[in-house]
């Protein structure tokens, strides 16, 4: 088998062809959350906190430095606003993946737990071995 062959016969599995779509509905879900983040539940947080912006907050360290209108160093800059943001995002990812998962993992449990019901032919066979037994042992 050449080395092409067998690549095609790994990249065409049905396994990894899932993982791809898992991988790109992921990256969709994570744009969601982070739009739900940035534009719905930070905005009606905002209020709350008495009008500050949660992606707005952030601790200077030490301020950029100006000479002739060009700026000759930049400002040392800590933006934690945007870090509780992508903190929140990826909480509520988390949460959605482990209910997924949760679901099904029930749902296979379910699956495992029912086991098919033997032929016909199987429990007349066996009936009938009990009833000789039973005879059997009567005599």
């Amino acid at each position: 088998m050449g080395m092409i062959s067998e690549f095609k016969e790994f990249a065409l599995k049905g396994n990894l062809v899932d993982m791809a779509v898992g991988f790109v509905m992921g990256g969709a879900f994570a744009t969601v959350v982070t739009s739900f983040i940035n534009d719905v539940f930070m905005p009606l947080l905002s209020p709350v906190m008495g009008g500050v912006d949660v992606g707005d907050m952030s601790y200077t360290m030490s301020e950029a430095i100006v000479e002739n209108g060009e700026v000759v160093k930049e400002a040392a800059v800590v933006n934690y606003g945007l870090f509780i943001n992508a903190t929140i995002s990826f909480i509520i990812v988390a949460f959605v993946m482990f209910m997924i998962i949760k679901a099904m993992n029930s749902a296979k449990k379910k699956e495992e737990a029912a086991p098919a019901a033997p032929p016909a032919n199987e429990v007349l066979l066996a009936e009938i071995r009990d009833l000789l037994a039973r005879q059997n042992s009567k005599s």
